[in-house]
């Protein structure tokens, strides 16, 4: 088992959060030597780190601190620590993750610290999810879901003006009001919304707009929301597409072309199956029903971004659903399921769920239902 070294806050560091399973603002440093996990933490943090994190020694910061000082050390930083931490344990080289800071790398290797980076995922296990992990997925699922239904509810009350715009509460019903709306809902369900996807119209054809103006009548409105469940860290992502009154033929043909593609795409979600054959068939079902992508104008548009990603304590993480990627899936992997159609002549469709990846049949974790039009 190879001797590991992470120094980061666990508040954003997913490695961090999964090491630990405790949030701490400020960075503080976590090594896993021979099999053994021990933190270094402040006196703010200690007591609680205590509690939080059984599975883990806890060091006093200033503990090591004072130790340092009465040697004559003139630098208290984390690299004199870490290497004490490892002389007193006889190690000399330590595996860190891709994002190690580093000016610290430096300081290491001058205190004749040998670090090394970890290929392939520095906690590989974050790839399978246990059953308690897909729980926390499916409650910060739900968190999307409480979301996603008061937006549907406000768009449903909605009046709908002369010039198409949807009026709510005798005021336009803007991306950011309607967005407001659902993260205040996503907060009272014990989550935090951030950056949630409130596009219409022509702005839906940049799969990452979050959406800003006046939403109107008759053109698909995409509503992508992917909290992170304040209480665990893990997050849920969930997106679907709608038109406050009628939608056009075109519309009605994108939306089902869509729909069809994420049930082929979910159905393949097996244990074996090559993750870029996935996106491959979506690909392939798109072009059939007659729907290109290309760049036209200057602008990509038809089927330009992946089938999906892994789900957890980020947000984006492994395995990715592309024509680029690379592997097969694994029982217990747990991904979203989103393809979409683009075009700027008629706005943008996209329908996400999550699916867990089982020995058998793929178990979808999303449970809110699929309605093209509000009225």
């Amino acid at each position: 088992m190879k001797d590991l070294l992470i120094v980061a806050d666990s508040e954003r560091d997913a490695n961090m959060l999964y090491a630990v399973r405790m949030f701490v603002p400020d960075p503080f440093i976590y090594l896993r030597i021979r099999g053994s996990n021990i933190v270094v933490m402040s006196d703010l943090e200690i007591d609680r780190a205590r509690v939080h994190a059984p599975h883990c020694h806890v060091a006093s910061l200033s503990q090591f601190q004072q130790k340092l000082r009465r040697t004559g050390s003139k630098s208290l930083g984390f690299a004199r620590i870490i290497r004490a931490i490892l002389k007193e344990h006889k190690v000399s080289k330590v595996y860190v993750p891709s994002n190690f800071p580093l000016g610290l790398a430096n300081e290491l290797d001058k205190l004749d610290v040998r670090i090394k980076v970890k290929e392939n995922g520095f906690f590989p296990k974050r790839e399978i999810k246990t059953a308690d992990e897909v729980k926390k997925i499916s409650a910060a699922l739900i968190m999307a879901e409480v979301g996603l239904s008061e937006a549907i509810q406000a768009l449903k009350v909605s009046k709908i003006a002369k010039n198409r715009k949807l009026m709510y509460r005798n005021a336009p019903l803007t991306s950011e009001k309607l967005r407001s709306i659902i993260d205040t809902a996503v907060i009272q369900a014990s989550g935090l919304a951030s950056h949630t996807i409130v596009a219409g119209g022509r702005q839906a054809c940049d799969p990452h707009e979050s959406g800003y103006g006046p939403l109107r009548a008759n053109e698909p409105i995409i509503l992508d929301i992917f909290p992170r469940s304040q209480k665990t860290g893990y997050y849920g992502d969930i997106t679907r597409t709608v038109v406050r009154g009628r939608a056009s033929e075109a519309v009605h043909k994108m939306y089902e072309t869509v729909l069809r593609g994420q049930k082929v795409a979910f159905n393949m979600m097996r244990p074996g199956t090559e993750t870029s054959k996935i996106h491959e068939a979506v690909q392939q079902l798109f072009v059939k029903a007659g729907f290109k992508t290309g760049r036209v104008d200057g602008r990509m548009q038809g089927y330009f971004h992946g089938t999906g990603h892994g789900l957890g304590l980020e947000i984006h993480e492994a395995p990715r659903v592309g024509s680029a990627s690379l592997g097969k899936l694994k029982a217990g992997q747990v991904v979203t399921v989103e393809p979409g159609l683009y075009y700027p002549d008629l706005g943008g469709v996209r329908l996400e769920d999550v699916a867990l990846v089982t020995t058998g049949a793929p178990k979808n974790l999303t449970q809110f239902e699929k309605i093209l039009e509000i009225n």
